[in-house]
């Protein structure tokens, strides 16, 4: 998604269905037309109502910020505080179904209860 001027937030939501969604956020960077100032990004998720919290500060010097592991849950929120952009985030959206436990984490499971009855 991108941040500016024009567009200050961008909210990133999933359907209300029962699979288990997470985001990764991958990188934040700064656009070649923004100006000589100071950008700042905040994201919010929808874990616990939670505010604002600034993740990215970027300027010329510092273009773009990556992130190997930041996870959230939707709906995620960006807002550039400071700076008119523009701001470019990269993520990747994964859906999980807890439904579907391949054969061999099945199996294993089975084999540990097997285990627990035998030892109690």
């Amino acid at each position: 998604c991108e941040l500016s001027a024009t567009q200050t937030t961008a909210v990133f939501e999933v359907e209300d269905d029962l699979l288990e969604n997470q985001f990764f956020i991958k990188t934040i960077c700064l656009s070649a037309e923004a100006g000589d100032e100071m950008h700042v990004v905040a994201v919010s998720d929808g874990v616990g109502g939670s505010k604002p919290v600034p993740i990215a500060t970027l300027r010329h010097c510092m273009p773009m910020v990556s992130f190997p592991g930041l996870e959230l849950m939707p709906p995620v929120t960006f807002q550039l505080c400071s700076g008119k952009g523009p701001v470019f985030i990269s993520g990747q959206h994964i859906t999980l179904n807890p439904t579907e436990i391949p054969e061999e984490e099945e199996e294993e499971e089975e084999e540990d209860l097997k285990a627990d009855v035998l030892t109690e």
